[in-house]
């Protein structure tokens, strides 16, 4: 495999030994309500994922398999998401992720994460190709029964209620609300998810930021003073570990646009 992209800032504070990242796990999956995991091998592969070494988490994860597979898949995810510069790799990654996580569901059909992972890695390669594209895909349809099961196995999955929030706002946004509705896209549940989101994760920078985007998306400029707003906090938020560190980075740069 080619070697991935460094984490590029300072990981110091983000190291976690077992016993640290056992105390503050629920800070750390505040976002996807992963339960605490009791293969060790597992632990260590999270202790990577948080600490930003994504490509020896994903190795880790594989490697351990049964929960491992889990922090493979978001540390793929979050890779590709943020880090990976070539757009092809970056698509074959979110289908890679997408194809394990279908794995994952038949083998724990009550593992709310093998579902999350799916629609995640689909959303994103969806936004890749063009929504338009991925809705004629059937695309659509997959994202958003997959977000709605994860909730419904794991109801404070805060992830899974920004994924679904931006389901509505980026399907209503590319083909409007009469089309929106026949991929059962409409505005006021979209707003309703990233309001739940982040009232379950509150100190959540992405929520905050797809919040923005989605008020801009699904009631237009008149919400940009409200966006900007959600930017700013975002990009005030402290993180906790790499990951969050880069999406407090990207609300800082969408601040400075």
């Amino acid at each position: 495999m080619a070697k991935w992209t460094a984490f590029p800032y300072d990981s110091a504070d983000y190291q976690y030994d077992l016993a640290a990242l056992k105390k503050n796990w629920a800070r750390l999956h505040a976002g996807d309500a992963e339960p605490w995991p009791k293969d060790e091998a597992v632990q260590a592969a999270w202790a990577l994922f948080h600490g930003g070494a994504f490509q020896k988490a994903f190795d880790a994860g594989l490697a351990a398999g049964g929960g491992g597979i889990t922090v493979a898949n978001k540390a793929q995810c979050i890779y590709a998401n943020y880090l990976e510069k070539s757009e092809k790799t970056k698509l074959a990654m979110f289908l890679e992720t997408a194809e394990r996580a279908e794995a994952l569901q038949a083998a724990e059909p009550k593992n709310a994460n093998a579902w999350y992972w799916q629609a995640y890695a689909l959303g994103r390669y969806g936004q890749g190709i063009s929504v338009a594209k991925a809705l004629a895909q059937g695309l659509g349809a997959k994202v958003k029964g997959s977000l709605e099961t994860t909730i419904k196995l794991a109801p404070k999955h805060a992830d899974a209620h920004i994924a679904l929030g931006s389901f509505h706002a980026e399907v209503i946004d590319k083909v409007g609300k009469l089309l929106g509705r026949t991929q059962g896209a409409d505005t006021a549940t979209g707003l309703k998810m990233f309001k739940d989101a982040l009232k379950l994760n509150p100190a959540s920078a992405i929520a905050m930021v797809e919040y923005a985007n989605g008020l801009v998306m699904l009631e237009g400029d008149k919400k940009m003073k409200d966006a900007e707003k959600l930017y700013a906090d975002a990009a005030a938020c402290t993180p906790v570990d790499a990951m969050e560190r880069l999406d407090v980075e990207m609300a800082r740069a969408e601040l400075e646009d």
